[in-house]
């Protein structure tokens, strides 16, 4: 069966992509033999990055092409003979916002719109303004203006993504999540605290699969293990942020991996190394004062310090930040509380 337009648009921030945007882009996409989607925003928005943008979209609407346009996309399309004005300002004037879209359709896309969906008032002028350029109608469609369907905007989310979290499909609340990483050689505590730390917060954490892989192979581990370890941390990192409440406390890192690696096999792989940058929001190094306590997995006493020296080492050298957690199970929790009730009150 025919749809009503052959091709349709919509445009947005996307800041982030909330779940008004996605039911506007289905609704969209039914009437619509091509839909296509573009976002912008110049500057961007805090947490809202372009490359987060591109991610969500992919993961939403794979099926939709879509293109987040930067200052330097827009270079790009111009080294390859496209003429483009320069990418508008979030304040510029409505006609320069309509006029590079207009000029976006017909020099990327190769294409022009029959029809463009929006939940805002300035949809009349702006198919009106496209239809000049295009030399054809071209048809506004608005889709729930008062918002009463899904009452959300991406300003309220901004200002509160983990209280308006339901708003949000899980592969974008990912992205607002606070990753805590507990680092520190063997017997430092940091699975236990890893456990106290999550139940304290509300959320979930993420066991070291290192320990578990090393167990299910008898303690016998070959090179290409490290590199399927540190992508299968990452991986249920990523999948356990989904489900995260606003934190997701993370025993040890691909960083870890990347130390075994070396001690082990005195090498790495290069996506080990990447893997191994990856960014924490809170990074936490449980010291080395609790007794050594050997369950028949670690090595011994002198290996951990030497562990430990490694990881002072390499954060200082990444310049990351980081602090160290001494006493107690208890008294770290209460240092690691302490520190993002800090971190929270900051804007």
């Amino acid at each position: 069966m025919s749809k009503m337009f052959r091709n349709g648009l919509v445009v947005g921030k996307f800041s982030p992509l909330h779940l008004g945007h996605e039911r506007l882009i289905r609704q969209a996409q039914m009437q619509c033999e091509q839909l296509f989607l573009l976002c912008y925003s110049l500057p961007e928005l805090p947490g809202c990055e372009a490359q987060r943008r591109a991610s969500w979209l992919q993961a939403r609407f794979a099926d939709i092409p879509s293109w987040v346009i930067t200052p330097a996309l827009v270079e790009q399309w111009r080294s390859e003979g496209r003429v483009l004005p320069d990418l508008p300002h979030n304040d510029a004037s409505e006609h320069q916002q309509r006029q590079f879209v207009a000029e976006v359709c017909t020099q990327v896309l190769g294409a022009t719109v029959d029809a463009v969906f929006t939940s805002e008032s300035y949809g009349d002028g702006f198919a009106a303004h496209l239809a000049h350029c295009f030399g054809h109608p071209v048809q506004h469609l608005c889709i729930d203006l008062p918002r009463l369907t899904i009452p959300i905007s991406g300003t309220r989310l901004r200002a509160d993504p983990h209280g308006l979290k339901d708003f949000l499909a899980p592969e974008v609340y990912a992205d607002f999540v606070e990753r805590i990483v507990l680092l520190g050689g063997e017997s430092t505590g940091k699975s236990s605290l890893a456990e106290a730390l999550a139940q304290a917060l509300g959320t979930c954490h993420v066991a070291e699969f290192g320990r578990e892989h090393w167990l299910a192979r008898g303690g016998q581990l070959n090179y290409d293990d490290l590199l399927h370890i540190g992508r299968t941390q990452v991986a249920r990192e990523n999948d356990a942020a989904r489900h995260a409440q606003r934190y997701l406390v993370c025993d040890t890192s691909p960083l870890t991996t990347l130390f075994y690696s070396q001690a082990m096999f005195g090498r790495f792989e290069a996506e080990l190394l990447a893997l191994a940058e990856r960014p924490y929001r809170h990074i936490f190094l449980c010291a080395d004062d609790f007794p050594f306590v050997q369950d028949g997995t670690r090595q011994d006493e002198t290996f951990r310090h030497r562990q430990q020296a490694w990881y002072h080492t390499e954060l200082q050298r990444r310049g990351w930040g980081y602090k160290v957690l001494n006493g107690s199970i208890e008294e770290r929790l209460e240092q690691v509380m302490t520190l993002l009730q800090v971190d929270a009150l900051r804007p």
